[in-house]
């Protein structure tokens, strides 16, 4: 039987599936690096591209020591200890090798900072301090009832 002598149908689906697999084929070749396999399944400059990358991130130790030692002691006296300064800050390499330029100041904490950790979620571990937003004194800050730094501390 001949391909001219195949139904319709079939020959469509023959037609498809070329069309599919040298789609893939095409995609394949413009889209793989081209170092990718001579390490097995690593792209070899992927190394070389996270060394170059510039650090965004200055560090708690960095923050502490420098400039922000009184924040630094209250909060390890709490339930922020082993957090990072930039975990609520953001990155702030930036702000510690240039203090006093204001662009690179940190932004003033808002709501959605503590609601990002602190908003009930039952994957949580049950210790983790957790509120439901629209029973927990809706319309108000965090910041009124809580001091970040010292959260057990009221302001």
């Amino acid at each position: 039987m001949g391909f001219s002598k195949m139904p319709p149908q079939i020959v469509r689906l023959v037609l498809l599936t070329i069309a599919i697999v040298g789609s893939y084929l095409v995609a394949r070749y413009f889209l793989t690096p081209k170092t990718f396999g001579d390490l097995g399944w690593f792209r070899a400059s992927a190394l070389e591209e996270l060394a170059n990358l510039q650090p965004v991130f200055a560090g708690k130790q960095t923050c502490v020591q420098v400039c922000h030692t009184d924040e630094g002691q209250k909060v390890l006296k709490h339930d922020h200890k082993t957090l990072s300064c930039e975990s609520c800050h953001g990155a702030s390499l930036a702000h510690a090798d240039k203090p006093d330029v204001p662009e690179f100041k940190p932004p003033k904490l808002g709501y959605s900072i503590c609601v990002r950790c602190h908003e009930f979620n039952p994957s949580r571990p049950k210790w983790h301090h957790q509120v439901v937003l629209k029973t927990h004194y809706p319309g108000q800050k965090c910041t009124e009832c809580h001091v970040p730094h010292m959260p057990q501390e009221v302001p």
